[in-house]
């Protein structure tokens, strides 16, 4: 349920304009200004083409029509068309500039997220749902694309067109001219009052969209335990309450912009009534013409586009400004593992692994792991067993750096790790887990992970030495058979071995096992126990496992308990101290009775 409530947070509202936020957004736009440029250029043409017909009417009307001339007056007609093709040019050009500029923006910034995202801890990953960051990528980028290819360039062309508009009707007749702006207070109240009520409809329309989303995602997800409880029923009437209300919330914004356009058009049909009785009696006293007025017309209905289009433009800049700053907020999180500023490098890589005096805890001092000390030399098979919640995982995870540890020093061959560079320290390990994820594509590429140094050669070895390759006959394509999202299309115990293929294929110097083989049956486990004896000779590796049968060859076992190292030998010698893991051992094949208790007499 934490997704529906975290809805309120995504659709908060910010100003319409804020200049920080424009004034950053801006910057996305100057390696593309030739382009904006010709946008504003063809918006500023196209509109003094669209002024100057008022004028080409005007004088067709004077000059011909009420002179009653024919001579030459195709001239006019044909000049009026070329105008009008002009302006289709114009607008053309400017549609086609604003369109490129927001989608190489919006490629630019979509670029700049993902590739911030993967340079993010793992810490920011356990805060903020999946659902959240892939809504950064996609709804506020495209959000942000409206943004440059209609909203910016747009509005420029609309207040351009406003100031020209005016311009014009004062130098056609400054008192008709007057005459129009009579109704502008109204109009501008109108808008204000529009402006406030659509933005309150909007926000609900928005929250009321995230919880139906929130609600989608949650039970799709949890989609086998609606079924095995029969909550079907109840589940669809609580959606039906959801989607009841997103519908008056979108049919309340409706009704604002149904009461708007046609308000906006009573008081320009109110304006176009005073110019007509205005108008009509100038020129029966001969001080205006007929030109004058309808080119004054002309202009007139020119004049509430703009106005018009202004409203939709709010609606996006203020879009714009909310998404653009949820995005900067999350550009701005800077990654708590820091590359060093002069990284060290092994020029002969061993593979010793040094902990020593290691602490750590994920939230102030609610330790986790408590003085940790213990070396791993190269070419040892070390394991690490403990019940749950002992700090078996966590201790791989600051190995890999995919946190920090507060006090001591991990190091590798002697080097500290936050003096290695990420990709140095990771690329000598590889880490199998045991939630196996795998991507849509097929098996090659899961194995290969886009690595074009791992032939396909390579693959077909490392699925033959985990014992995959039996499995391959059931595979049409064979290591080019598709795998569907999340691996729906094998089963548990293929994962697993597939995310061990994995792992081999880019044959690394540290080979982490993290309950590597707990979901696989007996005699998969057995094929893996087979590869892992040849596999592991002469290369540093870490076993965690609850399953003890799976580590009692190992050159050393390690043994946590509460988040400290509290015994380590081999499996001989910690069976005859008849400490936790002698309990752990009994637990697994002789049933002990009390679940979790140390026998009294063991030490720390």
């Amino acid at each position: 349920m934490s997704a529906a409530g975290n809805y309120h947070e995504e659709e908060v509202l910010g100003k319409a304009y804020d200049a920080r936020l424009m004034k950053r957004l801006m910057r996305y736009m100057k390696p593309y200004r030739w382009i904006v440029i010709v946008a504003v250029l063809g918006l500023f043409f196209a509109a003094a083409a669209q002024i100057s017909l008022a004028f080409i009417t005007k004088y067709g009307i004077d000059n011909y029509i009420e002179a009653r001339r024919a001579d030459h007056f195709e001239y006019v007609a044909f000049l009026y068309l070329g105008v009008i093709l002009l302006i289709l040019g114009f607008n053309y050009v400017q549609i086609i500039a604003t369109a490129w500029l927001g989608q190489k923006v919006q490629h630019d910034l979509r670029m700049q997220v993902f590739s911030h995202l993967q340079r993010l801890h793992l810490g920011f990953f356990d805060k903020n749902p999946v659902g959240r960051l892939v809504t950064r990528v996609t709804n506020d980028v495209n959000t942000l694309n409206e943004m440059f290819s209609s909203g910016v360039v747009a509005i420029i062309g609309d207040v351009f067109m406003l100031c020209l508009i005016i311009g014009a009707m004062l130098y056609v007749n400054w008192q008709l001219a007057l005459i129009t702006l009579t109704v502008l207070p109204v109009l501008v109240l109108v808008t204000f009052l529009f402006r406030a009520k659509a933005r309150e409809a909007y926000r609900q329309v928005r929250l009321k969209l995230a919880r139906l989303n929130a609600f989608m995602q949650e039970h799709i997800t949890g989609m086998s335990i609606v079924q095995l409880f029969t909550r079907e029923k109840r589940t669809y009437d609580k959606f039906t309450e959801i989607n009841t209300d997103l519908r008056k919330g979108h049919h309340k914004s409706i009704i604002y912009y149904a009461l708007f356009y046609p308000t906006v058009e009573i008081i320009g049909a109110v304006s176009v009534g005073l110019l007509l009785y205005y108008g009509g009696v100038r020129i029966l006293n001969g001080s205006l013409t007929y030109g004058e007025l309808t080119a004054f017309m002309f202009l007139v209905e020119r004049f509430y586009y703009p106005i018009r289009d202004l409203s939709e433009k709010y609606n996006i800049l203020q879009s714009s400004m909310a998404s653009s700053e949820r995005i900067f907020n999350m550009l701005d999180t800077e990654p708590s593992i820091k590359e060093p500023d002069k990284p060290s490098k092994i020029n002969t890589f061993k593979g010793r692994i040094d902990f020593e005096h290691v602490w750590f805890a994920y939230k102030n001092n609610d330790w986790v792991l408590k003085d940790i000390t213990f070396t791993v030399q190269p070419g040892e098979r070390v394991a690490i067993v403990g019940a749950t919640g002992a700090g078996k995982t966590s201790l791989i995870s600051l190995l890999y750096r995919f946190y920090d540890y507060q006090k001591g020093i991990i190091s590798l061959d002697g080097v500290p790790l936050d003096r290695l560079t990420l990709h140095d320290l990771r690329s000598h390990m590889a880490l199998v887990l045991q939630d196996v994820f795998l991507f849509a594509g097929d098996i090659a590429g899961n194995v290969r992970l886009r690595n074009d140094n791992i032939s396909e050669q390579d693959i077909k070895d490392a699925l033959h030495r985990v014992g995959f390759d039996r499995f391959l006959p059931d595979f049409p394509k064979g290591i080019h058979s598709e795998v569907q999202e999340r691996g729906t299309t094998l089963s548990t115990g293929q994962k697993q071995l597939l995310s061990f293929a994995r792992a081999l294929a880019f044959n690394p110097d540290i080979l982490i096992l993290d309950e590597a083989t707990s979901s696989v049956d007996t005699e998969t486990e057995l094929l893996i126990q087979k590869a892992l004896e040849e596999l592991l000779k002469g290369r540093t590796s870490i076993i965690i496992a609850h399953r003890l049968s799976t580590i009692e060859k190992a050159d050393k076992i390690i043994v946590f308990h509460h988040g400290e190292l509290r015994e380590m030998g081999k499996h001989h010698e910690l069976l005859q101290k008849k400490g936790i893991y002698y309990t752990l051992y009994q637990m697994q094949y002789k049933q002990y009775p009390v679940i979790g208790t140390v026998p009294s007499g063991t030490t720390k």
